[in-house]
């Protein structure tokens, strides 16, 4: 939520007014003297704790004192400094060691590279122009930010409301950027071990400015075409919590058109490609999973019963998913494998991520079910249907997670858990489905003109000598391993 910061109270200064001059050697006027400024009485500072205590707006004040605690609320602010950690801990190691391990030991370091890079990339290009393309009001567009923050125009440690009342805004544009960085690298899956380092960079680069940027304002700018919470003139009024739409299916989508575009894989079908460690694996997905608190919990903007809420159904859906996704392997394949528990927990967790904040554990526990079945038929029957090349299912678990979980969100919220579900439930599911709709066509057209751009000016794929090789020593000239 985004809310504009209380301005101090203007202080007025009053002049003494000189004595009249009764001969030549009148004395000379008084030096001038300021008014005292108001003090905030003690009713006005208890309230600004209370507000302080329960993450909500300050209070205004009658006797027109600034408040004491203008600035972060040190609590609050902590959470969000971990949170924007434990966000990029999710891309690095995190993503980093759950694709790696998913790959062929002559791609591990690609991959690695790619997240690295992206990241590397990403941040000072946030600086840049990306959080003002994604937050810059002052234009007013519902579709597209301004240059009005560039550089970080604006945006001071001490200040605060750009995000909300009690964080800094450095805070803010910091949690914000660990968001625009791991939606990128999620794409990286679907085109493990056969998109060259180079291309991956630039169409990165120019999907940002196509896609990220937009989303990241429509969602949750205050003036955003689908930010139901914070626009009433809301073209969409949709919700999500922490990125089921910008995150998961603009990832997710273009993740699927970007893969068919490159084409498969050499040997697809005919040579094995399966994972080199199912260690890394698991271990990536548990970071992933730490990390995924502050990813939906941190979304709360604060240390408050929403994040706590958000901790919540985030544990239940990911634990419940992964046991559903590993019961109905072990149904239909007979073993419950190690790389099924990890699918589904990172299912559950891309499925709760745009309600956490808005549904109740029992819901929680409902969507878990869910996204454990459906993304494992997407990836298991779905992918050999359509007979795509969607190396690390990225488009099985994010795209079809991240459209089911805006889907189930406008189902199962609930303004018992959070109060600003009440305005928009009447409706919200229609809602959702137009947000969805708009989210794939965006995705999946901006992604095809960017990948055919990018094709056209440097190419997408190494030559087939290369990618026989492994992209570790075409890319990089390193190996991953010795042996």
């Amino acid at each position: 939520m985004m809310v504009l910061p209380l301005a101090p109270s203007a202080h007025a200064q009053e002049e003494a007014t000189p004595p009249p001059a009764a001969t030549e050697e009148a004395a000379a006027p008084a030096p001038a003297e300021e008014a005292a400024a108001p003090t905030p009485t003690v009713d006005e500072r208890l309230a600004d704790l209370e507000a302080y205590v329960n993450n909500v707006a300050r209070p205004e004040k009658a006797s027109g004192a600034a408040s004491l605690v203008a600035g972060p609320g040190p609590g609050h602010n902590a959470w969000q400094m971990v949170s924007s950690a434990l966000v990029l801990f999710m891309t690095l190691p995190g993503l980093a060691l759950f694709y790696g391990g998913l790959v062929r030991k002559k791609n591990v370091l690609s991959v690695l590279a790619q997240c690295l890079g992206i990241a590397c990339m990403v941040t000072p290009l946030w600086w840049l122009c990306g959080y003002s393309l994604s937050f810059g009001v002052d234009a007013k567009s519902a579709f597209f930010g301004d240059f009005s923050n560039a550089m970080f125009k604006g945006v001071e440690p001490g200040a605060v409301g750009a995000g909300y009342y009690w964080i800094s805004d450095s805070m803010w544009s910091m949690f914000q950027l660990t968001f625009a960085i791991i939606t990128p690298a999620l794409i990286v899956g679907a085109i493990a071990e056969r998109m060259k380092f180079s291309a991956v960079m630039a169409f990165v680069l120019l999907w940002m400015f196509a896609v990220y940027f937009p989303f990241a304002h429509m969602v949750w700018s205050t003036v955003g075409y689908m930010c139901g919470p914070l626009n009433p003139n809301a073209g969409i009024k949709a919700i999500d919590f922490a990125g089921g739409t910008v995150v998961h299916m603009t990832s997710g989508w273009s993740a699927l058109v970007l893969c068919m575009i490159l084409g498969k894989r050499l040997g697809f079908g005919k040579e094995q490609m399966a994972p080199h460690s199912m260690v890394l694996c698991m271990v990536g997905t548990g970071m992933l999973w730490v990390g995924w608190y502050g990813f939906n919990a941190g979304s709360a903007l604060g240390a408050d019963a929403i994040a706590s809420n958000a901790f919540v159904t985030t544990t239940l859906a990911a634990a419940t998913a992964g046991m559903a996704w590993a019961a109905v392997e072990w149904i239909a394949k007979g073993k419950p494998s190690v790389l099924g528990f990890c699918s589904g927990i990172v299912a559950g967790l891309v499925v709760i991520t745009p309600g956490a904040g808005f549904v109740s554990a029992t819901s929680s526990v409902i969507m878990g079910v869910i996204a454990g079945v459906v993304p494992f038929l997407a990836v298991t029957y779905l992918k050999k249907m359509l007979g795509f090349d969607d190396a690390l299912d990225t488009f099985g678990i994010h795209g079809v997670g991240g459209t089911l979980g805006a889907i189930l969100t406008g189902i199962f919220a609930d303004e018992k858990v959070n109060s600003v579900v009440g305005p928009l439930k009447e409706g919200l599911l229609m809602e959702q489905l137009k947000a969805v709709g708009l989210t794939i066509v965006w995705s999946v057209v901006a992604t095809a003109i960017i990948a055919y751009i990018v094709k056209a000016v440097i190419g997408l794929r190494p030559t087939p000598e290369d990618e026989s090789t492994g992209l570790d020593l075409a890319d990089h000239g390193e190996a991953g391993y010795e042996h």
